[in-house]
Order: structure tokens, then C-alpha cells, then sequence
């Protein structure tokens, strides 16, 4: 694909640049409680801004499950974004009320050399998710708000979707990928070639079914796969134990027990957990062996020696990638798990991928210093995607135009 030192290398001064970027980020009410996919966009944005581009930003927040009318729901407003992104740039950052209307034809009009301006929630455009005629007609009117320009693809988080602002826009205009896109497909493509080894991957998170394809794409390719979170009980239920109740996919036990049949000596299963009364942060807990939850009670977090486990097998791997929480970390009776485990990732002298979403969430929340991983992803999906050996549209169509 071409890549943003291509563009700088043409020349962006008074040049439109319409910019995709992922600022999908979690909010409590209407603040942001964690910036993470915001910073990961600054590098782009910055080296676009030093060159003097007039970016124009489009992104996304939230599930928009009815995206008419605009603008009604202030829960999907861009606004907190616009405000943290200025504060981060030091500059003011517009934001348009609307996707391709009239806010957005005069924001863009007003950008100069060097400005920053956010279009509307794109997901709030109905037709970005639509038929593809309708997602291509909007990418028509995307591309007519940057006459002259080029289209920068940097929302990693959402190259395995095939929608207006993210694949038929890089058929409208030419089309580079930003400094993130580019460093998040060099990573993964380092996963799925030829890692150093051992190679050990780490998967948490609620539901089997969730990960199944990425399980049965990796547990030939790596040297030990370790499993927490909610998914865990389904396979501890599947070696036969009574996980009281815990979380279990009844339709996946047979798969979870054939596979644990097929490789018994890369799977690794918690042998402890912090089991609770009930789903609360006040609840009555335990920390007991994985054969005696009691009845009625549910493991929400992997417990202190399952810890211990998983960072013996992480001591001395040299690749590990990891995805999904160990347990309920953002109730804090249930965070020691996914705590202990990403300090033994940080720990270890491994090239450590973190695989984006809740696990980089959890990163944070423990303060931990992110320079002590390898890459922290912003793309948790398309990660785990990517590393199903599926193609991603976002990056196919990219790579098309070079």
C-alpha cells in the first residue's frame, strides 16, 4: 500500500486531506475515560498538520442503532472528541453537524493550512453502512468535500468493515495508509509469518463462540494457548468440572471438548478462580480451586494461581499476543487476574502484541507503562480477525491502488 511518507513525499501544503480515524472511545456520560485511540491518531495527524494539510477527520462513536435523526442523540456527538482532540494538538477543532450536509461543506471550506476539523458521527449517515450503492454514493459526497484531495486510512479498529468512510472512499480519492494502519498491519503480519519462538497467545473474554475461528486458526501455529475470562469456564466444563454458575455456552462445550482432545499439550486452562455469590462489585467472594465453585456461585475473575501458571509460560516466550480480559477487571474484587497476567506479559522479554479493546483498557487502568509491550493495538476485532487469516476490506482496497 502506499503510506503516509508517500503522501508527505508528494506534498500536502493547502491540500485537503480526508482523514479515517477510530475515535471509537469509551465516555461516562459525556467524558472520556480512556484516550488511548485518540493518542494513537496523533502521530498521523500531527505529520499531516506539520505538513500544512487541511485535514478533515471522519470517525465514528458508539453503536448507532436508528442513525436518523441526526444529531437528535447527543450520546452519539462527536463533541467530547473534538474537544479532547484540540486539547491534544493545542488547536481548535471544529466539528460539523452533519456528515456531508451543509455544516460539513462549510467547515471544510473554512480549514486552513495546518487546521483540524471533525465531521459528524459518520455512523449517524445511514447510508455508511448500507446497501453498496448507497455507501458508494456517499463516498461520492465524502470525496467532493476535499476537491484536489487525498484519503489517509489510520482507524485500524475498523479496516474489517466494509463501509463508505473506510473502503469505497479509497476508490474516490488517492488513497495512503496513515502511520498506525501501516504499523498495526506490519505487526500482525509478524504474528502470522513466522514468529520467534516460543509463541504464546493469551485469550480471555466472554463467550467461546466469540473466538472460536481465531482458536482454531492458532492452536496449530502457536506453542501454548492460554485461556481466561468467561469463555474459560465452557472448556473447564468441558474436562468435566462443575463451574456452579459461571458463565457456560452449552452449544460449545463438545467443540471446546474436542479441542482440548486435539491439543491437550498447548491448551492451558485456569486452576483457580475468584468465584462471587452474584454479578456485583459487593458480592461475597472466594478464591477456590476450579473443582470447587461452590453451587450457585460464579467465577469472575481467574484466580492468584492461575496467575502464577500463566506467567511461568510466559517467562520465557519470545512472541505473545493477547486478547480479552481475565475476568471482570472493571469491577476491582475481580481485576487482580487480568492485572497479574499483563504485568507477567510486561515482564516477560517476549515481543508482546496486545490485541486492542478491553485488554489495552485494562493496561491503562492498571497503570501500567505501555513502553513495556511490544504494540498495543487499537483494533481488538480486526486484530482478531486479521489473525483468522481473514482479508481485511479496510486494507485490501489499499493495497489495491498500489
Amino acid at each position: 500500500m502506499q503510506t503516509l511518507d508517500d503522501l508527505l513525499a508528494e506534498g500536502v501544503q493547502d491540500r485537503f486531506v480526508l482523514l479515517r480515524a477510530d475515535f471509537n472511545v469509551p465516555l461516562d456520560g459525556y467524558s472520556i475515560t480512556d484516550d488511548g485511540r485518540i493518542r494513537a491518531a496523533l502521530p498521523t495527524i500531527t505529520r499531516l498538520v506539520g505538513g500544512g494539510a487541511k485535514v478533515l477527520v471522519m470517525a465514528h462513536l458508539g453503536r448507532i442503532k436508528d442513525p436518523e435523526p441526526l444529531g437528535r442523540d447527543k450520546r452519539s456527538s462527536l463533541s467530547p472528541v473534538a474537544g479532547k482532540l484540540g486539547q491534544l494538538l493545542d488547536q481548535r477543532v471544529s466539528l460539523a453537524e452533519d456528515v456531508v450536509g451543509q455544516s460539513a461543506r462549510d467547515v471544510a471550506a473554512s480549514l486552513t493550512a495546518g487546521g483540524v476539523a471533525l465531521l459528524a458521527n459518520v455512523r449517524c449517515e445511514p447510508r455508511e453502512t448500507g446497501s453498496a450503492s448507497e455507501r458508494d454514493a456517499l463516498a461520492t459526497e465524502l470525496a467532493e468535500l476535499v476537491p484536489g484531495g487525498a484519503f489517509v486510512s489510520d482507524g485500524f479498529g475498523v479496516v474489517h468493515r466494509e463501509q463508505a468512510s473506510v473502503y469505497e472512499i479509497a476508490r474516490k480519492l488517492p488513497a495512503y495508509g496513515g502511520d498506525l494502519v501501516a504499523r498495526e498491519t506490519e505487526v500482525l503480519r509478524r504474528l502470522t509469518g513466522d514468529p520467534a519462538r516460543p509463541y504464546v497467545v493469551i485469550l480471555g473474554g466472554s463467550k467461546v463462540s466469540d473466538k472460536l475461528a481465531v482458536l482454531t486458526n492458532l492452536l496449530p501455529r502457536v506453542d501454548t494457548l492460554l485461556v481466561g475470562g468467561a469463555m474459560c469456564f465452557t472448556f473447564l466444563a468441558a474436562e468435566g468440572n462443575d463451574v456452579g454458575g459461571s458463565k457456560v455456552e452449552a452449544d460449545q462445550v463438545d467443540t471446546c471438548r474436542e479441542l482440548l482432545a486435539q491439543y491437550p499439550d498447548t491448551l492451558v486452562l485456569p486452576v483457580d478462580v475468584v468465584a462471587a455469590s452474584e454479578f456485583s462489585a459487593d458480592a461475597d467472594t472466594r478464591e477456590v480451586q476450579v473443582s470447587d465453585i461452590p453451587e450457585g456461585w460464579m467465577g469472575l475473575d481467574v484466580g492468584p494461581g492461575t496467575v502464577r501458571l500463566f506467567g511461568e509460560k510466559l517467562a520465557d516466550a519470545a512472541t505473545v499476543f493477547w486478547n480479552g480480559p481475565m475476568g471482570v477487571f472493571e469491577m476491582e474484587p475481580f481485576a487482580a487476574g487480568t492485572r497479574g497476567v499483563a504485568e507477567a506479559v510486561a515482564d516477560s522479554p517476549a515481543f508482546s502484541v496486545i490485541g486492542g479493546g478491553d485488554s489495552a483498557s485494562a493496561i491503562r487502568a492498571a497503570g501500567l507503562d505501555e513502553e513495556r509491550f511490544g504494540h498495543i493495538s487499537t483494533g481488538g476485532g480486526a486484530s482478531l480477525e486479521f489473525l483468522e487469516g481473514k482479508d481485511l476490506p479496510g486494507i485490501a482496497v489499499l493495497e489495491e491502488g498500489s
